[in-house]
């Protein structure tokens, strides 16, 4: 596969209660320490979780001003230029490229052309601490 599905999230009005609801259910943990880009999520409000045994990293956040959603982030070289072809494809950008405050990681929206919400996610480059 050449651009494979890399990270999922799941985006609502209350983190918190997600985060224990999906830890429940599915026995995740996660990882608060980090935040994730602001237009994903609130400040303080993500966690990241590596499902024990394998499987597709993801993140549960979102806060009072978040729309919620499922998403999926396909892993891509450069967003920028992805975001371009799938204009180019018939679907309309959303929003992007974003950068993760610690700018290691490059995020994008695009609708395709029924108006499936899908996300793009790339290696940005490492700050210096």
């Amino acid at each position: 596969m050449e651009s494979p599905v890399v990270h999922f999230e799941i985006i609502g009005t209350d983190p918190q209660r997600l985060r224990s609801y999906y830890g429940d259910l599915f026995d995740w943990r996660f990882d608060v320490t980090s935040d994730a880009a602001e237009v994903v999520s609130a400040p303080g409000q993500y966690g990241f979780v590596q499902p024990d045994g394998g499987g597709v990293p993801g993140g549960v956040g979102g806060g009072t001003e978040y729309a919620p959603r499922t998403l999926f982030y396909v892993g891509v070289p450069d967003v920028e230029e992805a975001l371009r072809q799938a204009e180019r494809l018939g679907g309309a950008r959303v929003s992007g490229p974003h950068p993760n405050p610690a700018g290691t990681l490059v995020v994008g929206f695009f609708t395709d052309p029924e108006g499936h919400l899908v996300g793009l996610a790339a290696a940005g480059p490492a700050t210096a601490s």
